[in-house]
């Protein structure tokens, strides 16, 4: 990575939480072996970016938006087809429940609760994951949930260029849907969802249609729903994003580094969408891995 991750000690009081600190210890991922990447300059709402050199530099990217929206599962195909980890807040927090750790049962009446939990946990989770992927020898990056506050978003500009935005977008009609259908194999872990979606456009936008992503066979018997994924949560975790993300969104705007993508479906029509508008040929990029 031609940056340093410099990740700096900051102090705070929490009365709620074990956690009274907040510690980014000063650490750097260097840039030995990177695979090709993208340097991404301005790219307009929707439209082509200028093509530069790919091997210029390492992928710095955040995704943003709202819970449900697909954050996840397009910074994932595109973490595996750059070469650069994936690094999701939501899934940190999951790990943090499931581990039975100091925080887990102060998480879990976050979650069910359907509020935002804290700068001061998510900076503590993010600091341990940054501090693995070092170890590991991770270079370039996909944030994923991260940052979700303005002044996230000046630690992380502080400590690190940020490259590109890019800021995933569904009517909300979609995302409750989409919510609601989710479903989790107890078994496998694999996430699906039930949810057929079809939905009219917003101000004379396309229809937007979704297919069902179903379980295999075995796995029917075996779905279970998360504990937040109810209409009343999922509006209200909605309600909350939606006010605290837009100033983040005018913080990446006025920097000229917001990408805003309005999802045109699912996967099978997103996907590409979402590679034109990046500039990227999953092809091109396969070759290149496997040579």
């Amino acid at each position: 990575m031609a940056a340093m991750i410099r990740l700096f000690r900051s102090s705070s009081s929490s009365s709620s939480s074990s956690y009274n600190s907040i510690s980014l210890i000063s650490r750097s991922l260097s840039t030995a072996a990177a695979s090709e990447t993208v340097k991404s300059q301005s790219y307009p709402h929707n439209s082509h970016s200028t093509s530069v050199d790919p091997k210029a530099k390492t992928v710095q990217w955040v995704f943003l938006g709202c819970p449900g929206v697909g954050k996840g599962t397009y910074a994932s195909r595109l973490s595996t087809l750059l070469g650069v980890p994936h690094i999701a807040t939501g899934d940190l927090v999951r790990d943090e429940l499931k581990s039975s750790g100091p925080l887990s049962k102060q998480l879990a009446e976050i979650v069910n609760q359907g509020k935002l939990v804290s700068d001061e946990i998510i900076l503590n989770l993010l600091s341990k994951r940054l501090e693995s992927g070092e170890a590991k020898g991770e270079a370039g990056f996909i944030l994923d949930g991260f940052p979700r506050t303005v002044r996230q978003a000046e630690i992380l500009t502080e400590v690190t260029d940020i490259d590109l935005v890019v800021n995933l977008k569904l009517p909300e009609q979609v995302l409750v849907e989409k919510c609601l259908g989710r479903r989790i194999c107890s078994e496998c872990g694999k996430n699906f969802n039930v949810a057929s979606i079809d939905v009219a456009g917003e101000n004379g936008a396309p229809r937007i249609s979704m297919a069902p992503l179903n379980p295999p066979s075995q796995c029917v018997s075996k779905l279970i729903t998360r504990a937040d994924d109810t209409e009343a949560i999922v509006k209200e975790r909605l309600s909350i994003y939606w006010d605290k993300s837009q100033p983040v969104e005018d913080f990446y705007r006025s920097q000229g580094k917001l990408l805003e993508f309005d999802l045109p479906g699912g996967i099978p029509e997103s996907w590409p969408k979402l590679l034109e508008v990046l500039n990227l040929d999953e092809q091109e990029y396969k070759l290149s891995a496997a040579a």
